[in-house]
This record gives C-alpha cells, sequence and structure tokens, in this order.
C-alpha cells in the first residue's frame, strides 16, 4: 500500500519504485472495487478470473507495505545532515507520520488501518535509525532486518489466536486494534514486518546502488523470490514435523514468506526492465501514480465507502454487480483516478500557490525548509 509520497531523490532516480507503487496503487483501486461491488454468486474459486484476482490481490498490500520503507529509508540515507534532527528527511518523517494518523482515524475512526501502519513504521524506521546512530557497532541494515525477523515472528503467536481473542488483554480497544483487536485491518503484528523489511532493502540499495540495474544484483533476487514462492510453505510443513518442532506452529508462517518472495519477484522483474528495456524512462503519468498515492487512497475511500458521507458506491452497489460488468466498471473506476493525477499534474502550481500559506506554516512548525 506506497502512501509515502513521492520526493526527489539526490542521486540517480530509482524508477522501478515508482513503477511497483503505480503497479500497486491501480492493483488496490480495482481490488477494494471488486470486493465492494462483486455478488457473491461470483465469488467462488471454481472460476478462474476469480481465482486468478484472489490469488493476486493477496501480494498488493506486501508490496505496498515493503515499497513504503524503500522510499522512505532511501531517501533517509541519502539527506545529508549534521545530526539526527538537523537530517530533513526526519523532519518531514514526523509530520507525515501526523498525516497518517489524521486521515487514517478520520476515514476510519475506530479502525487500524494501512495509514496507521505506516505511520508505525516510519516512526519504528525514524527511531532504528537514531539508535544506529549512538549505537555504531551494529550496521543500521541489521536494525532493520531483526526488526523485521521479529514482526513476522510475532505472527508465530497472533497468527494462533482465535479472532474474539484481543491482545492486550484489558486494554482500550483502539490499542487492542493496533496488535490483535476487534477492527484490525493491519496490524502491526506482523504486516508492519513488511515497512522494515522494506527499509532493509533501502538501506542495501544506498550501499549498492551503481550495481542495482547489474545481472549480478537482479539474479540472486529473482530466484531468492522464486525459492521462497515454491517451497516456503513445503518447507516449513517438514519442519514442524521434526521432533519438539511442531508446538512452534511454523506452518503460520507460510503466508508470510510467500508474500517476501512475490515482492522480491516484482522488484526484480521491474529493475530489469528498468535496466535493459526502459533505459531512457522519464517522468509520465503512469509513474505519477505511483507520486501521489496518498491523495489517491484518500479520495478512493470516499468516493467507494463514503465515511461521513450519505453516498458512496458501497452504499448503492453492495455485492451487487455481475460477472459480465464487473470489469468495465472496475476499469472506468481506475481511469477515474488515472484522469485525477493528469489534472492534478496539469494545474499542480495552481494547487501549490493556493496551499502555500498552509504548507508554510505547517514546514515552519516542524522546521521544514522548503
Amino acid at each position: 500500500m506506497y502512501v509515502q509520497e513521492a520526493q526527489p531523490i539526490p542521486s540517480k532516480r530509482l524508477y522501478f519504485i515508482d513503477i511497483a507503487r503505480s503497479i500497486a496503487i491501480l492493483l488496490m483501486l480495482q481490488g477494494h472495487f471488486v470486493d465492494t461491488t462483486l455478488a457473491d454468486e461470483f465469488r467462488d474459486e471454481h472460476y478462474l478470473a476469480y481465482e486468478i484476482w484472489s490469488y493476486v490481490r493477496q501480494f498488493t498490500s506486501a508490496v505496498f507495505l515493503t515499497v513504503t520503507g524503500i522510499v522512505f529509508t532511501y531517501l533517509l540515507l541519502n539527506q545529508n545532515s549534521g545530526g539526527y534532527f538537523q537530517n530533513q528527511r526526519i523532519r518531514k518523517g514526523l509530520k507525515r507520520v501526523l498525516e497518517l494518523f489524521f486521515w487514517g482515524y478520520l476515514l476510519q475512526p475506530r479502525a487500524f488501518h494501512v495509514l496507521q501502519c505506516i505511520g508505525i513504521g516510519l516512526l519504528l524506521i525514524m527511531l532504528l535509525y537514531g539508535i544506529s546512530l549512538l549505537i555504531k557497532k551494529v550496521p543500521l541494515s541489521w536494525y532493520f532486518f531483526l526488526a523485521s525477523v521479529a514482526l513476522f515472528a510475532s505472527n508465530l503467536y497472533f497468527g494462533a489466536l482465535k479472532s474474539d481473542v484481543y491482545w492486550p488483554e484489558k486494554a482500550p480497544e483502539f490499542v487492542q486494534n493496533i496488535f490483535h483487536g476487534p477492527t484490525s485491518v493491519f496490524p502491526i503484528t506482523p504486516y508492519l514486518g513488511f515497512t522494515l523489511f522494506g527499509a532493509f532493502l533501502g538501506s542495501m540499495l544506498v550501499g549498492i546502488k551503481e550495481k542495482i540495474h547489474s545481472w549480478k544484483f537482479i539474479i540472486p533476487s529473482f530466484f531468492s523470490g522464486l525459492l521462497l514462492v515454491l517451497f516456503s510453505k513445503p518447507f516449513l510443513i517438514y519442519l514442524n514435523e521434526l521432533p519438539g518442532i511442531a508446538p512452534f506452529k511454523l506452518y503460520l508462517l507460510d503466508w508470510i514468506f510467500l508474500k517476501i518472495g512475490m515482492v522480491l519477484l516484482v522488484l526484480s522483474l521491474l529493475i530489469s526492465a528498468e535496466a535493459f528495456w526502459f533505459k531512457n524512462l522519464q517522468n509520465n503519468l503512469f509513474l505519477k501514480l505511483g507520486q501521489n498515492t496518498l491523495s489517491i487512497f484518500i479520495i478512493h475511500m470516499f468516493i467507494l465507502y463514503g465515511p461521513g458521507i450519505r453516498y458512496s458506491i458501497q452504499k448503492y452497489f453492495d455485492h451487487g454487480v455481475n460477472a459480465l460488468w464487473i470489469a468495465p466498471a472496475a476499469l472506468s473506476f481506475v481511469l477515474f483516478f488515472v484522469l485525477y493525477v493528469y489534472v492534478l499534474d496539469r494545474y499542480r502550481s495552481h494547487i501549490q500557490r493556493i496551499l502555500k500559506p498552509v504548507k508554510s506554516r505547517t514546514n515552519w512548525l516542524f522546521g521544514i525548509k522548503d
């Protein structure tokens, strides 16, 4: 889910990240639309189209969260600064966190959704970055990697909990939703692990930015992803059958390894496409979709679900569209946002002039230099 808005990268721009965000936001738009409107009688795995759609959809959030971690960390580590709070990316990150929490709880006051999950992810990335500046014996990439492993491993406990068992047991509902609550859509355990895994990848990319587009990087990334997709589940089942291992329920991690593998496959394919087929890739309308994910997400929530307003697509077409019309309807929904980004880009300078007083004041509060 890519909610971190695009910012200029001081070194060579990694267009494959923009491509990944654009693909992810398009998949999210059609995924949410189809899931909201498709009639129940067509939600059957025996339909090949629905089976393919369901399989692809399960990877959207993982790509979204991982790419967010890559982008934020890559920008953070490329920012030259004299200290932690002098780093403009830290200040912009704190501002972004408040924006994500504001919009997240405005759109869904009782739920813990992807915006809040990303907000906590950015806070944790900045915290681990600060710790690495104090304790320099451990490379920053290891902080991110170990944090992602810990969050993924938490699913061994939380994944085994029944849906009506909430944790922490006596905590307020909004706290429970962060971990395992009644309206936990994207709890940090384990979804935050994808953002931290992205931070790990982003920190690695900074160190090898000149080698990213080489086969020496692409091939190992591709086959690592392929191995995880094909063999992680049978391997975990095999481990779970060993003496003394069964109580750990390692099979609860199979979907996490599958998603990580698919993320690596997608990113390696996009890197190779950028390196060998789109060498002169320029900033175009498709890339701009991935650079405006926050506003797209907010607007699509209002149109599709109508939080706080009387009208929405869900109100009138909830599980009511048949299979014949679902594809053209979903395409129209997606094209609406393509048109939105086109208009937004065309009149961006005018919009920026209108919003400049508000932006200047908020930047001043966080000490951000324009």
